[in-house]
């Protein structure tokens, strides 16, 4: 199976998010990939449920929005990347997520694209509802790791 190397550069989406945590690039990896336990930090995620070890071809399976999505974990540079994505309700996303250690805090940029008829139908309000969700996941993170 090849999966995706990177985002979907040319999306009509792309979101694009950095914010600074104070803590070790290790801790935040961890919480960030113990995807089970997305639900006990982040108020917009009900249920989460990985298959398997973090790497490539493990699948994981979520609820947010109201929407249920099947994720595909694409690769995997612990503990400084990820990138996962997959299809779902039309939309096909590709979400990657870095993280660098500067001095006592972590750097963590988050990019991800979407593409489908969904999204050709109604651009400007999708992008903004994906914005407002990597806005909060990334706010939930950094008090997660503080």
């Amino acid at each position: 199976m090849t999966y995706p190397t990177n985002i979907d550069e040319n999306a009509p989406v792309v979101a694009d998010h950095t914010i600074r945590i104070t803590a070790s690039v290790e801790r935040v990896w961890e919480i960030h990939t113990a995807i089970d336990a997305w639900p006990t930090w982040q108020d917009g995620v009900d249920v989460a449920r990985l298959d398997g070890p973090v790497a490539p071809g493990s699948t994981f399976h979520w609820e947010t929005a109201g929407l249920s999505i099947d994720s595909t974990v694409y690769a995997v540079e612990a503990p400084h990347r990820i990138l996962w994505g997959g299809p779902a309700h039309g939309i096909t996303g590709v979400h990657e997520w870095t993280f660098t250690q500067d001095g006592d805090e972590v750097v963590v940029h988050t990019r991800e694209s979407w593409a489908g008829a969904p999204i050709d139908a109604d651009r400007d309000y999708l992008a903004v509802a994906l914005d407002d969700s990597l806005t909060a996941w990334l706010n939930a993170l950094k008090k997660a790791a503080e």
